[in-house]
């Protein structure tokens, strides 16, 4: 059943003063909290981008308190400056200051588009961009330029966002990771942190391998968020390729009920499953992005009819009547002990908020991994049927037959991972084995969801579980496994949503004794995203989740580098 927003079980006290609440930007970035009537936002011309969200600098671009251009400059410095990170792969530099000068016109004549007039966001290259580059990270892609934009994208064009560029991934978005990518592999921010070197053994091993991962497949976009270069981006999440680099950044990652956002324009992996995702500094961002991009498509047919009401999530929640459900099948062989204690105490805090904490049993979801690759895998091998090399993409020079190069164009535009797939998908799909494995898939899917259902219907409003087995890993330890093995570690705790068509969001917590990112993962009911938001933000505020430091990183031009030819090596 579907919730209205009357029938949350929270109660939402609202703010006593009624303001708007926000940060001072004074000299030297130093903060100081604005809390009366009116209160805004004064970020200096030279802003310290460090801890904004995406609502201060939209009021403070409305106040002229920092103009877009200004805004765009200072996100392109950050872009070449962290360019060892290998977030982008296509920097859309003139455009995005065209878009941002089109927006400073707007706004001095006090007529925005909308909230995010102004604000830098970037897209995963995944999505269709209208006269830019969409590669999928792969070269039977490379080269390819849409005629049209997705629609989540065109939305946000359409509220005067700017787009700073299109970001990394694994090829055709086929990873946990991102690190499967023609144009190299993206790089976690936290690895060059001060909180993850400070905590290092001096005689640990220097090899360039050691640098941590950001986690995939929508390690881009991820990245690009935690290193301030845009204030959102989208990711695409199939499995849980949103949450789980935004889990491993330290980013909030939320993917929504299936059917609430357009897939139109976004490449397919598995069409049953894929969903758009968003990743923010703060789940009060995700909500203003998801009311910008949810809602009815005529383009896409799985997108709900009813009308979506955007929301503004409350400073003030009460969870005293919330029921949080805790699935004893989570509790997985190889969780970390720090993200076992994390879940623990997470759990103690709601109940001394009040909230009831109940354990609950999800006993299909032991078989949700291989359910998923049966699943995956055959609606891969029909997706990438159409990338023959006949009428876009890649195409070979071995022509001697049809079939010669159909083969040929199949094997040199896509990497082993993603012919793997391909293969093990129509192996599923032939006729002797259908009945086998795509059909017991399916059936084992509706289990699955029968579970959830079971659960929620029970009186539980939101299930607590981890986001990732443990930190990020370094490159060298992630890539002692194959992919396929990877991915189920990876998705344990996060793609069994994507099956059941769920809503889910992933929190950061804490920083684990190496000092990387470790955060939570909340599941709402179908449609439900407002009180699963609404949960998440309150989560958020008593986390006080420690910024990013990468004064180092920033103030050395040589470290970039000297990293960048190390990865160029790869």
């Amino acid at each position: 059943a579907r919730c209205a927003v009357t029938s949350l079980p929270l109660s939402f006290a609202p703010h006593q003063d009624g303001g708007a609440h926000g940060v001072t930007v004074g000299v030297g970035g130093r903060l100081e909290t604005a809390g009366s009537r009116g209160g805004g936002v004064n970020i200096s011309i030279n802003m310290n981008m460090r801890g904004r969200t995406m609502r201060e600098v939209s009021q403070a671009l409305r106040q002229g308190r920092i103009s877009p251009t200004e805004l765009c400059q200072k996100c392109l410095s950050l872009i070449r400056k962290t360019k060892v990170l290998n977030a982008y792969i296509t920097v859309t530099e003139d455009q995005a200051m065209k878009q941002a000068a089109d927006a400073e016109k707007r706004l001095q004549k006090g007529n925005p588009l909308g909230a995010l007039d102004g604000v830098p966001f970037a897209v995963k290259d995944n999505f269709s961009t209208a006269g830019i580059e969409t590669t999928c990270a792969s070269n039977m892609l490379k080269g390819y330029v849409a005629p049209f934009n997705a629609t989540v994208v065109q939305r946000l064009l359409d509220q005067g966002a700017v787009l700073m560029g299109k970001t990394n991934l694994d090829e055709f978005a086929m990873g946990s990771g991102s690190v499967d990518s023609i144009f190299g592999p993206v790089r976690n921010p936290w690895g060059y942190s001060e909180q993850y070197r400070e905590r290092q053994v001096e005689d640990q091993d220097t090899e360039d391998s050691n640098w941590v991962i950001a986690g995939g497949s929508s390690g881009g976009s991820a990245v690009a968020v935690a290193s301030w270069t845009c204030f959102a981006s989208l990711g695409s999440d199939t499995g849980g390729s949103t949450r789980n680099p935004a889990a491993h950044c330290g980013v909030v990652g939320f993917k929504s009920s299936y059917g609430l956002l357009s897939r139109h324009g976004l490449i397919p992996l598995v069409n049953s499953m894929d969903v758009p995702g968003i990743m923010s500094r703060c789940v009060d961002d995700i909500s203003t992005v998801l009311g910008v991009v949810a809602g009815h498509d005529a383009k896409d047919s799985t997108t709900v009819q009813d009308p979506f009401k955007p929301f503004e999530l409350p400073e003030e929640i009460d969870i005293r009547n919330l029921c949080v459900g805790i699935p004893k099948e989570y509790h997985a062989s190889g969780l970390s002990a720090e993200a076992l204690e994390m879940w623990g105490k997470a759990a103690d805090l709601f109940e001394n908020a009040g909230a009831k904490v109940i354990e609950v049993s999800l006993p299909h979801t032991q078989y949700s991994i291989v359910c998923y690759h049966v699943l995956c895998t055959a609606e891969v091998a029909s997706n990438m049927a159409r990338f023959d090399g006949l009428e876009y993409g890649h195409r070979s020079n071995v022509e001697s037959s049809t079939e010669a190069l159909y083969a040929a164009t199949r094997h040199e535009g896509f990497n082993a991972v993603v012919r793997g797939r391909i293969l093990a998908g129509n192996y599923f799909l032939l006729k002797q084995n259908y009945d086998d494995y795509f059909v017991k898939a399916q059936k084992v899917r509706r289990l699955i969801t029968n579970d959830f259902v079971k659960v929620f219907g029970s009186g539980v409003d939101v299930l607590l579980t981890p986001a990732t087995l443990s930190d990020a890993s370094t490159f060298a330890e992630y890539t002692k496994e194959d992919n396929r093995t990877r991915c189920a570690q990876e998705d344990i705790f996060t793609q069994s949503a994507n099956l059941a068509g769920l809503p889910a969001v992933t929190v950061p917590a804490t920083l684990s004794g190496r000092g990387l990112p470790l955060s939570l993962q909340f599941i709402g009911r179908a449609f439900c995203d407002e009180q699963l938001l609404t949960v998440a933000k309150w989560f958020e505020q008593r986390m006080r989740f420690p910024l990013l430091n990468l004064q180092t990183l920033l103030n050395d031009p040589s470290e970039p580098l000297k990293s960048q030819t190390s990865l160029r090596a790869l």
